[in-house]
């Protein structure tokens, strides 16, 4: 049985996986052109700098976010811990822009592209035998402490520790992380190489 409470997992039996969204980065369309020297003057806190980079900064206090807005009307926002932050950030940033006469319809696509996440399993990993086990996982301890395994469902990139600690990226769902953590310790378990206790 399973329980979702916020970020956690817990689970019956076993020590409980803990999964935490660390960040995500959603793509913004809005189908307007921005005068981003406009935005500038009208958001001094906003950071634009053209001969360095083409796209401006605003960050947000509430939700913590950082978005880079360009001059094609397109947008990335990243530092958002929940896909309702993002939509909170973009929406904000869209009735400022709206109300300071920059834009007129103040309406955008929102997708998000990428979620990283951190997890920890509650167990030890024995990464080498994990890497011959599972396949699709590169493990090179010279290079890197940890092994690369690439997840065929969801097909995120799990970053896999010794201690049970795992970064997960490329999920387009806020739900991926939790499932590709209890996919991935389920498949461990099934082959000996998680050790508990």
């Amino acid at each position: 049985m399973l329980l979702y409470m916020g970020n956690t997992e817990l689970s019956t039996g076993k020590p409980e996986i803990r999964v935490t969204i660390q960040n995500i980065v959603a793509s913004v369309t809005t189908g307007e052109v921005i005068n981003l020297l406009e935005v500038s003057r009208a958001f001094p806190e906003a950071e634009y700098r053209p001969k360095v980079f083409p796209g401006l900064c605003l960050r947000l206090k509430e939700p913590k976010t950082a978005t880079l807005i360009f001059n094609s009307g397109k947008m990335v926002c990243t530092g958002a811990k929940t896909a309702k932050d993002v939509e909170k950030a973009i929406n904000k940033i869209l009735r400022g822009l709206k109300d300071k006469g920059i834009i007129t319809h103040g309406r955008a696509k929102i997708e998000i592209q990428n979620i990283v996440a951190s997890a920890i399993l509650g167990g030890s990993i024995d990464l080498e035998k994990t890497a011959y086990a599972l396949g699709r996982t590169m493990y090179e301890p010279e290079q890197f402490p940890g092994a690369i395994y690439r997840m065929s469902e969801p097909k995120d990139i799990i970053l896999i520790f010794t201690q049970g600690k795992l970064v997960i990226a490329g999920a387009k769902r806020e739900e991926e992380p939790y499932q590709a953590a209890k996919g991935l310790r389920e498949m461990l378990e099934e082959n000996n190489l998680i050790y508990y206790g």
